[in-house]
């Protein structure tokens, strides 16, 4: 068969759109570091009814059938918010993103793409960047390396071969986004040790866990500092209301009040640190389905998780704040407390941090100063295309 021979069509109705869902669990089932995600939050993630992001971003989803077999799949999208950012801070006027992809070879890769570029550019768009999927907030990047171990939760594993497919198309990596991975079940350095005693001292700084209780207020605390904390920031794009109320109902179950931290500074809320205990862990043997009764072993395990690995999804400091000692020594105050919780209440012995931006220096640093390194590189890709 040749390129000729593969169809790409819009999806349309609940046929296609449980094929396109399915798709992804067929062509990465024998991926052993793949977990399949279950498929009431993947289409929970592609219905403008359940996911807050469609409150500022339209999206197409495509097919691709070869002989009447789905053989790919792929979304192109626009974010208004998007639009409206600084071209210098990654996005802004004309751009453009496609992401939800897979493909079962380098053919029908290519006519995704190519029909993704389309779409955009009928819109007006300039540029195409991915994979991105859908939001930035969600699962941004290709996986390009990492591949030899599991993702933890919400974030994306790859095959490796999607690499070669993309670039052949003339995209060129317009961002790194890397993850850092450190043992947790031993003492860190004892420089930061010592940051960390210091900041205990100062009767201006209070780092208090999350009220579960007060899960909305909480909520909005943390919204208000990720916004202003990372509005400079490389494809930065506001969270609205609705994308928060969706997150909250889907992280609710995973909000732990010892691993969610609000650090305050003379009474102020100005730095966060949400950690996350690794879902991907009790998920990894459901293969995507609660059936028949994957919903029970999930539910004792959310009652009182015991996980190896926590993640550390997001953190922020308040802009006026960055740049400073004080910045630093609030992370590293919120990073050991949380780290003392993992361990003792969780069993956890590994940490993983990110995404962060490769260039973010001030969060490497912090990365680097507890002594953790590389585990994983995601690329966000861009290129021109014909408005």
């Amino acid at each position: 068969m040749t390129s000729a021979d593969i169809q790409i069509r819009p999806v349309s109705g609940k046929a296609d759109t449980k094929a396109f869902i399915e798709l992804a669990y067929r062509l990465n089932g024998d991926d052993p570091n793949w977990v399949a995600p279950l498929r009431a939050e993947v289409a929970a993630t592609i219905s403008p009814a359940k996911n807050g992001w469609f409150s500022h971003a339209e999206a197409q989803l495509f097919l691709a059938e070869r002989g009447g077999i789905v053989v790919g799949r792929i979304s192109a999208h626009i974010d208004r918010l998007a639009l409206e950012m600084p071209a210098d801070q990654g996005f802004g006027p004309g751009t453009g993103f496609w992401g939800m992809f897979d493909a079962e070879d380098a053919e029908v890769a290519t006519a995704l793409i190519t029909r993704a570029e389309q779409w955009l550019a009928d819109k007006g768009m300039t540029r195409a960047l991915g994979p991105v999927s859908l939001s930035i907030w969600e699962e941004p990047g290709l996986l390009t390396k990492g591949h030899d171990h599991s993702p933890t939760v919400l974030m994306g594993h790859h095959p490796a071969k999607y690499k070669g497919w993309i670039e052949a198309l003339g995209y060129a990596p317009a961002k790194t986004l890397v993850t850092f991975e450190v043992r947790i079940d031993a003492p860190f350095p004892p420089l930061i040790q010592r940051i960390v005693a210091a900041g205990e001292k100062n009767a201006r700084i209070k780092i208090r866990k999350v009220n579960k209780a007060k899960f909305a207020e909480e909520a909005a605390i943390i919204l208000a500092i990720l916004n202003d904390a990372w509005s400079d920031n490389w494809g930065f794009v506001p969270l609205t209301q609705p994308e928060i109320d969706d997150v909250g109902k889907k992280l609710k179950p995973l909000v732990f009040e010892d691993l969610i931290m609000i650090a305050e500074l003379d009474g102020e809320p100005v730095a966060f640190m949400v950690t996350l205990p690794d879902l991907n862990e009790p998920l990894k043997g459901l293969k995507g389905s609660l059936l028949p009764f994957g919903w029970a072993k999930l539910l004792l395990w959310l009652r009182k998780p015991k996980a190896n690995t926590m993640r550390v999804p997001l953190m922020g400091v308040v802009k006026r704040l960055q740049a400073s000692r004080m910045a630093s020594q609030l992370a590293f105050m919120m990073i050991e407390y949380i780290r003392l919780a993992a361990v003792a209440d969780y069993g956890a012995t590994r940490g993983e941090i990110g995404w962060i931006l490769e260039d973010n220096q001030g969060m490497v640093a912090i990365a680097q100063a507890i002594e953790s390194r590389v585990n994983r590189e995601y690329v966000i890709y861009q290129k021109p295309i014909a408005g």
